[in-house]
């Protein structure tokens, strides 16, 4: 009986594990679910979506690390309405841990996080260690910063079809038949349109030395960023998509490289 019991209890246990273990999954209450639209729609976002990094040496635990605001020198107005430096040292203190380093975060900081960024960015050792004596910040090895040194558009391309004078020509050689008429409405309600612009964003990162606020190491990379439209209309029946990598997302994504790179060169 009791061996009944036990095996129960293990079927009982196995059973709740693999409901706490199986992944969160969400309704689609849209309208169109399920359509072709939604179909292409959700493709383009799966492209985009977040994807984890496999870090090189994520088994190999690094050196405690504070990351500090860094600066976004990129004078593009869409850019800079966007992105705080904050923003980007967020998306690094999220990585670095995923890559399994000691990550103090600014938020368990507070008011010292002002003391040390302007510390470690006027190069000033002495501010530095006074700073560094303080309870859990004695621990901390590395400071690093990642800075937005380009975000631009660099090329852009437009092509389009108006079938207006097609549709023109058609009526005039038609002789006015029923089937060159015909012909014109169609040619003429063609409308075709493709736009795509592709920006360039460039990140750079700096790990100084926590005790004397010399650069220990830096690195850079940049990505490009493609966003796209295109437009079909034939007899009032239209066709029409848009969409790319976000600005948030290739943020993310060039926070992602440059900690694969610290990961991989410096622990």
């Amino acid at each position: 009986m009791f061996k009944g019991i036990a095996a129960s209890t293990l079927l009982v246990l196995a059973a709740v594990g693999s409901t706490v273990q199986a992944q969160p999954s969400f309704g689609n209450p849209s309208p169109t679910a399920g359509s072709s639209t939604s179909d292409k729609a959700n493709a383009a976002a799966d492209a985009a979506a977040y994807k984890e990094v496999e870090y090189t040496n994520k088994n190999k635990r690094g050196p405690a690390l504070i990351v500090i605001p860094g600066e976004i020198k990129s004078n593009n107005a869409n850019f800079t309405q966007r992105f705080l430096p904050n923003n980007i040292a967020d998306f690094a203190e999220l990585e670095l841990s995923n890559a399994n380093f000691p990550v103090l975060e600014r938020t368990n900081l507070g008011p010292l996080v002002n003391e040390i960024s302007l510390a470690y960015n006027l190069g000033d050792p002495n501010a530095a260690r006074k700073t560094m004596q303080m309870g859990k910040l004695k621990t901390t090895k590395w400071i690093l910063k990642f800075d937005i040194l380009k975000a631009e558009q660099i090329a852009e391309n437009k092509k389009g079809f108006d079938g207006r004078a097609v549709g023109g020509l058609l009526s005039i050689f038609g002789g006015g038949s029923m089937a060159g008429s015909a012909a014109s409405t169609v040619a003429g309600s063609v409308q075709t349109g493709d736009s795509t612009g592709v920006w360039l964003i460039g990140m750079r990162y700096k790990i100084m030395d926590a005790n004397t606020t010399e650069q220990v190491a830096q690195g850079y990379k940049d990505l490009k960023m493609e966003v796209g439209a295109t437009s079909t209309s034939v007899m009032g029946v239209s066709d029409s998509a848009k969409g790319g990598v976000g600005l948030d997302t290739m943020v993310q994504r060039l926070v992602q490289t440059l900690v694969w790179d610290i990961d991989s060169k410096y622990k």
